[in-house]
């Protein structure tokens, strides 16, 4: 069993992470600075500062500043502050695990920033309380005040509170297999905005759950592209999450079969943890190498790992890991006939399953299909003790018998190492002309090559098809050196390449200033109308960015055009000694024909693409227009992302 874990990304409070001694320091000068306070807003003020500072490390010395501020608010009539004081009350009752509490000082809060006005603020104690009921399974209240949360960030433009109501959304949907399509909608839509942010906590949050919802559908390859953008992003975070993707990365590596990349993965996040004291990733890094210890047929590993998960997860009280561990020594004592240690952990786990709520869909090893098992086999322990008696006999009998087969082993392991070092010259270069493939080729149509000597085209019923052109490149390339021009026409193809893979598409090729590349090939999925869709627009994003970047220097913007269609393609390789894969079809010509027809910093899309993404896009009708060499054509503007409610 490897441990998998969804993340919820939820902001509480705005203060920054400091270090342990800087946050002392501040929390001393502030209590200085309250000493000869007066009993006005700018006291209040310090003790809503004072409660924010400490209130992980001190709650109840926090909560006992929050209430002497919610006291003078009050009675000075300053809701902004009374608002901020209620709120400091609910992270420290969170903080003690006082759930009730909790929800009682974030409703007086919301009531207070209604007063005042403050939709950020609504915003962001509507997700709190959403966090809160989805860390008890309450999946509807949460759902219903996460889309709350999301209303009142658009209200006011905020971005943040936007991107975590939909990282929250995503993360609901997440859960059932029926919504993994709509949650990977949220999480393409959301990641140009986190993106756009440079806010890496939500840019490696929603990376991570993508790549959760990747992997619960079986798309392995794109489950580890986006768990590696996230742990990219929290390689720059003090989130504290990065070994919690780790152990993710090594889930896809172990159930790929590669046990050893997995297993270094997982101690890389766990010597993380360790070095942090992050006793909760700790637990998650030791569950995760217990799984693919058990994986590559290593019980002993497995067996102490999930012994050390269990020691911790006791101590923090970190009950579903702990079940997690019993699960997963009563099934490897079991497997090992063990039955008395079997026995022993399936009577932990019965006795801790009492104070968990469990899913019909857990995958639990029941009172009933264990304990039927250890019952029956206890009986049979007395016999296989005779048994092993009469096996000690035999054992001796064995030990010399053992000593020359050693001898021969050892013969035969000195020239299996000569040969060794003949196969580690001609394995690189093997793997040399297999990097050389992969950097030209898709990596299955490089094996089929490798294989078979050629490479079968296929026919694609459904593929999305996006080209890219910079209007006006003729007079752009006239006023640069051929250097200068090909260096930023290089940057831009370089972050175009950065975004597809990020959104799971192929590379076809570039023409001139024309960029080309696909989705659902050449492993078909459905997801790829959305993908290019997320692609498309983070290209404009990303040229917006630059563009100001230009005009501050006093330079002229680049104008990009994207056009996409979908429909049937043939995808093959051409040439026999510079090989190159492309695609043909009419779907390629409208692809390019969208372009040609798009505005510069809009993505265009036919209405073919349009029937697929309009549940998810609102769509701008162009009318029809009329198409060179194809005729009139239905066209649209993407225009923003729809999220809707659950039926």
């Amino acid at each position: 069993m490897i441990l998998r874990r969804s993340i919820a990304f939820m902001i509480i409070g705005c203060c920054l992470c400091l270090s342990l001694a800087a946050q002392d320091h501040k929390a001393d000068s502030l209590k200085l600075a309250l000493t000869s306070a007066p009993a006005d807003t700018a006291r209040v003020n310090l003790l809503i500062e004072l409660g924010r500072k400490i209130y992980r490390m001190a709650p109840k010395d926090a909560l006992a500043y929050s209430h002497e501020a919610i006291a003078l608010a009050r009675k000075l009539d300053y809701n902004k502050g009374l608002a901020q004081a209620y709120k400091n009350a609910g992270l420290a009752h969170y903080v003690s695990g006082e759930f009730a509490e909790t929800i009682s000082d974030w409703q007086e809060s919301r009531l207070a920033f209604e007063s005042v006005g403050d939709k950020s603020g609504v915003a962001n104690i509507l997700t709190n309380m959403g966090a809160v009921y989805n860390d008890f399974g309450e999946d509807t209240k949460a759902l219903e005040l996460y889309f709350e949360a999301q209303k009142a960030a658009e209200a006011t433009g905020d971005s943040l509170r936007l991107v975590t109501a939909m990282i929250n959304i995503g993360a609901i949907y997440l859960k059932k297999t029926a919504t993994l399509d709509k949650s990977i909608a949220i999480y393409l839509a959301v990641l140009p905005i986190a993106t756009a942010l440079k806010n890496a906590d939500a840019i490696g949050t929603a990376a991570v759950n993508l790549g959760e919802a990747y992997f619960k559908k079986g798309d392995y390859q794109s489950a580890l592209v986006n768990y590696k953008k996230s742990m990219v992003a929290f390689e720059s975070s003090s989130s504290g999450d990065l070994p919690f993707t780790l152990t993710s990365i090594g889930s896809v590596y172990a159930r790929q079969g590669d046990y050893n990349q997995a297993l270094i993965s997982q101690q890389k996040a766990l010597d993380i943890a360790i070095s942090r004291n992050a006793k909760p990733a700790m637990v998650s890094s030791l569950l995760g190498l217990a799984g693919t210890y058990r994986l590559k047929g290593e019980q002993p590993k497995a067996i102490e790992s999930y012994k050390k998960a269990q020691e911790i997860a006791k101590e923090i009280n970190a009950n579903f890991e702990l079940r997690d561990a019993y699960i997963g020594l009563a099934e490897l004592h079991a497997s090992m006939s063990d039955f008395p240690n079997a026995y022993k952990y399936q009577v932990l786990l019965t006795q801790i399953k009492d104070t968990l709520y469990l899913n019909s869909n857990d995958n639990l090893i029941t009172q009933q299909q264990l304990g039927f098992d250890l019952v029956k086999k206890e009986g049979e322990v007395e016999l296989q003790k005779l048994a092993l008696q009469k096996q000690r006999i035999v054992k001796n009998s064995f030990l010399a018998g053992l000593i020359m087969i050693l001898i021969i082993a050892f013969i035969i392991f000195r020239n299996y190492l000569d040969k060794v070092k003949i196969n580690k010259v001609l394995d690189k270069q093997k793997d040399q002309i297999e990097n050389l493939l992969l950097n030209i080729l898709p990596q299955e149509v490089a094996r089929e090559l490798q294989d078979q000597g050629t490479a079968t085209p296929r026919e694609y019923p459904s593929v999305s098809v996006l080209f890219t052109d910079f209007k006006d490149f003729s007079k752009i390339a006239e006023g640069l050196s051929p250097n200068i021009l090909v260096t930023e026409l290089n940057q831009y193809f370089q972050e175009f390449d950065n975004i597809i893979e990020r959104n799971n598409l192929e590379k076809i090729k570039t023409i001139g200033d024309a960029y080309m590349c696909a989705g659902g090939i050449p492993t078909e999925n459905k997801t790829h109308q959305l993908n290019v869709v997320a692609a498309g627009l983070e290209m404009q994003a990303y040229m917006v960015a630059q563009n100001t970047l230009r005009l501050e220097r006093g330079l002229a913007p680049w104008g990009l055009r994207v056009g996409i269609h979908t429909g049937p393609v043939i995808a093959g390789v051409v040439g026999r000694k510079k090989y190159a894969y492309d695609i043909w079809g009419n779907t390629v010509n409208i692809a390019s024909r969208m372009e040609s027809n798009g505005e510069v910093g809009k993505v265009n899309i036919s209405s073919a693409t349009y029937e697929l993404v309009k549940e998810f896009y609102r769509c701008e009708y162009r009318g029809k227009i009329s198409a060179k060499n194809i005729g009139e054509i239905d066209m649209y503007f993407i225009d923003s992302m729809i999220i809707s409610k659950p039926n």
